[in-house]
This record gives C-alpha cells, structure tokens and sequence, in this order.
C-alpha cells in the first residue's frame, strides 16, 4: 500500500511517502505564502509531487492508495483515526477554538488535497486521540463544571500519537502485549510531555486544555501558579505571547536548544545551569507522580529530540531514584543504547526513537483496509475509487 502522510502547518508542508511502510521519500516545502514561497498550500502539494516524482517515489499523486494526516486536535469527538468526509472536515473545523494555531492549518492541508485528488480516501489521525482513554478525575479541571459542559475546557493532552509509538515499541522490547504492559512515557523536545500509560491506555498526561501546561518546554512555561496570567493581563502584559512564546528554557536562559543549553552550563553559566535544573526537577516531580498513579512500572521510555541524543538530561532524570528501582547504566547511557538501565536495577529505562509520520501510516493502512473489507472495493487507488461509497464517517 502506498500511503502519503501529510503534516500540514500555517506556511509549511511536511510530507512522508511510505510503500508497504517503508520511508521511501521525504521532505518539507516551507515559506508557504511568503515571496521566496509558494503562494498556497495548493503549490507546495504540486512542489511535493514533482519532488516524489524527480526522486523516482512516485510519478503523480494518483498512484497513492490513501493519505494521513496529522490533525492536532480531535477533542472529545474523534478517539481514533477516521476516514474524511465533509462531516469529519466540519467537525476539525469546529473544534478550531481549541486548536486556534494548529487545526487550521490541518484543515488547509486536508482540503488542499482533497481537492487535487478527490477521489483518494484520507484519513485524520489525531494528536489527542490516545489520551481519551483517561477518566474524569484526570481530565476534569476544578473550575465550574459549565466550562467543560458547554465550552469543553478540559484536560485533553497532545503528542499522543509519540506516546502510542513508544508505548508500542516498549511492549515489543519487553516482550508482552500492549495491554498487559505500564509504562511512563516522556517526549522531550522543543515541545515536551509525559504520559502515564497502564495496561497499554493513556491514563493521564502533562499537557491539558492546550500544550502550554506540564513540562518546562523550549518556549512554553508549562505549569504556573494560573494568577501568574491574570497579573500579567492587570500589567498590561501579552500573557499567551510571553507564556507561549518568550517562557521556558528561552525564558530563563535566554536559549531554547539544549545542545547549548547544557554546554554553557557546564562551563559553568548559572542561567543556563538554573534552566537545566528547572527542565528536569519538572520532569522527576512528573515521573514521581505517574509513578504513585500507576503502582507498578513496567519501563521508562525517553523520546523526542531531547530524549533520544542527551546523556544528561536522561542521567539527571534518573539520579537517586535506586528506591523505585531506576538506575541507569554511564557507559549505555552515553553509548545511547536501547535499554540504558543498569544491570541492578528492576525498571528498565528505554531510548526510543519516535516516529509520528510511520505511525500515522500504520494507521491510515488500518483504517483503509477496514473500509476496504467492509465496503466490498477492489482497490484504493484514487483512479478506481469512488468516494461516495464512504458515506459519513464522522467518527463521533
């Protein structure tokens, strides 16, 4: 099956093209609308196309049998990936105030190549479709209930789509089934978040109503004492662009990569050194926490760009937490091994590359062979199928 996975954002187009799952091509088109760009999404697609099509991938978007896409926010509504139709398009849209930055321009992209190939099923794989499996007493927030009753403010949590690779991958390592198997989760990136997995399910997460709370992020503060806002709006202060944007490690250090981050901290540069403490003395208070929730933990996973390639954060992450069984191992950590656990300890710790667009194929594969049984078509080609034959698959 040859299935094109599409993250589309506000003026980039990200685009993976797998067949029988393997990455045969990828690459990004970026400046979209800007004069050194293309002027819409509709170009970028073309220059995605013609660039499948120079690599020797893939001649025209007509030899697909499907597309995914990644869609951020699925609230409530969508607990897994679902075929497009115009209702699922409605329902991304009015999900909008949720996602004001994000689900946009997923819609961009979705309707972009709708219209360049209609008769190619889609499917939207949702970002918040792994974390609807958590309970009121982790998604409620303490406010009025009207809040979530008729505005649907909520803890909903993001990266789920990681956190489900992982968690798989985990299973595999340790040789038991997904649902048999506990695990804490932690994608660090840029972006980061934690995940408390049992028995294969998200039971809770950092991120909530949006990805601003939880852990220290590249420009995100994560969470605050909620008056830190309020006293901002009072000081005539832009308090989502300050949070969202000038917070985190930029906000302490005046840096938000790591890789320098930790250089200057070992040159001994106090912000630097105060922001790299900050990050992880907010992760260890998650891994505790996930830890009392769960009970018994099965293994540590890191992830995400930090995760995967920094000895430091994961050494710092794992110190003197020989109580709860997690030591790790100084030469498999910085030999950046797959189980860096050291051999006395009961937890293993795991580093597991993720990989959002291979999982977003997999499941777009899912879904599509699911239609194709139940529908009775021969073939998802986009020259032989007919979209009507879907009908509404809304997801809700």
């Amino acid at each position: 099956m040859k299935i094109l996975v599409l993250n589309a954002g506000s003026s980039s187009l990200k685009y993976r093209f797998f067949d029988e799952m393997k990455a045969v091509a990828e690459g990004v088109v970026e400046h979209i609308g800007e004069t050194r760009g293309p002027k819409d999404h509709a170009e970028a697609l073309e220059t995605a196309e013609k660039s499948l099509a120079k690599s020797g991938a893939l001649d025209s978007f007509e030899e697909l049998d499907g597309a995914g896409h990644r869609v951020v926010h699925g609230g409530e509504r969508f607990v897994e990936p679902v075929v497009i139709d115009d209702e699922v398009v409605k329902a991304i849209h009015a999900l909008i105030p949720l996602a004001p930055l994000h689900n946009p321009a997923n819609l961009v992209g979705i309707e972009t190549m709708r219209r360049k190939v209609p008769k190619l099923p889609q499917v939207a794989v949702f970002d918040t479709a792994f974390h609807q499996t958590m309970k009121k007493e982790a998604y409620l927030y303490a406010i009025p209930i009207e809040f979530y009753e008729k505005e649907g403010v909520r803890r909903y949590g993001f990266h789920g789509t990681s956190h489900f690779y992982v968690a798989k991958e985990a299973a595999k390592i340790l040789g038991e089934d997904m649902d048999k198997t506990n695990l804490i989760t932690l994608h660090l990136g840029n972006g980061a978040s934690a995940c408390a997995i049992e028995n294969g399910k998200s039971v809770d997460t950092s991120m909530g109503f949006t990805p601003l709370q939880g852990l220290v992020m590249g420009t995100r503060s994560g969470d605050v004492d909620p008056e830190i806002p309020l006293w901002m709006a009072k000081k005539g202060l832009d308090a989502d662009l300050i949070l969202n944007k000038k917070s985190g490690l930029k906000g302490l250090c005046g840096e938000n990569d790591m890789r320098l981050i930790e250089k200057r901290a070992l040159c001994g540069d106090e912000a630097a050194r105060d922001a790299l403490n900050v990050f992880i003395h907010r992760i260890r208070h998650y891994v505790g926490a996930y830890y009392a929730l769960l009970g018994r933990v099965d293994a540590i996973v890191f992830t995400g760009g930090i995760g995967e390639n920094s000895a430091l954060v994961r050494r710092l992450v794992c110190r003197s937490l020989e109580n709860l069984g997690i030591a790790i191992d100084a030469q498999k950590n910085i030999d950046n091994e797959c189980n860096i656990a050291s051999s006395k300890a009961s937890v293993p710790v795991f580093v597991i590359a993720t990989n959002e667009e291979l999982e977003i194929a997999r499941q777009t594969k899912t879904v599509l062979e699911a239609h194709l049984s139940s529908s009775g078509v021969k073939s998802f080609k986009a020259n032989n199928f007919k979209g009507e034959q879907y009908g509404n698959q809304s997801g809700s």
